[in-house]
């Protein structure tokens, strides 16, 4: 499944382990999501030319104060990446898949994008933390979708109530690339493993 964007940005890059940004002959960006096999097949109640739902998700800035920001101010007018993981602190979020996209900020925006916003539901005084431990800048926003009102309104909630671990209604993981708020590419987790999503990013750029 291929998508061709209309863009001056040179190069290739890969926005996860499935979902590609390469230039072609014909001068356009092609995202690609690659098929992979999965134990359990789900599906968003949002998809490819949809417009993002408008919520409001928060956040620590630089200073320490607590913002709100909402996704139409997020993505107006913008090519963003949003990209949610079931939670701050994780393991696999932590060691592999938010530190990636951290790793490869520079190259994305060199290459047309404006913005890469990780929303996870969690508070934003966990986000805040998560950010301080990783030892995270302004390469990334960590928003919080708190209640999970955006993750519902796209339909990527992920119920983990029956875990002991008591993580309860998460959201899976995905990556969208939107621009001006319009959904371009949607990569939503398939693999589902003991109730968690665990994604291998082994190529975040080319």
């Amino acid at each position: 499944m291929a998508l061709s964007i209309s863009s001056s940005a040179p190069a290739s890059v890969s926005l996860s382990s499935n979902l590609r940004l390469s230039r072609s002959r014909s001068s356009s960006l092609r995202l690609a999501l690659r098929p992979r096999t999965a134990r359990l097949s789900v599906s968003a109640a949002i998809s490819v030319g949809d417009k993002l739902p408008e919520s409001t998700l928060s956040y620590f800035d630089s200073d320490g104060e607590l913002k709100t920001v909402t996704v139409s101010d997020l993505t107006k007018s913008k090519k963003a990446i949003l990209f949610a993981v079931p939670g701050a602190f994780t393991p696999t979020c932590s060691q592999k898949h938010l530190p990636g996209f951290v790793e490869k900020s520079g190259e994305l925006k060199a290459k047309g994008v404006d913005t890469i916003a990780c929303i996870s539901v969690n508070d934003a005084f966990v986000m805040k933390a998560w950010k301080e431990d990783l030892k995270i800048g302004d390469e990334v926003l960590l928003l919080s979708d708190g209640n999970g009102d955006f993750t519902r309104a796209i339909g990527a909630e992920l119920d983990l109530s029956d875990k002991p671990i008591g993580l309860g209604v998460r959201s899976r993981r995905y990556a969208m690339l939107t621009e001006d708020g319009v959904v371009k590419v949607l990569n939503l987790e398939e693999e589902v493993r003991h109730g968690m999503n665990i994604p291998e990013q082994k190529r975040v750029l080319r």
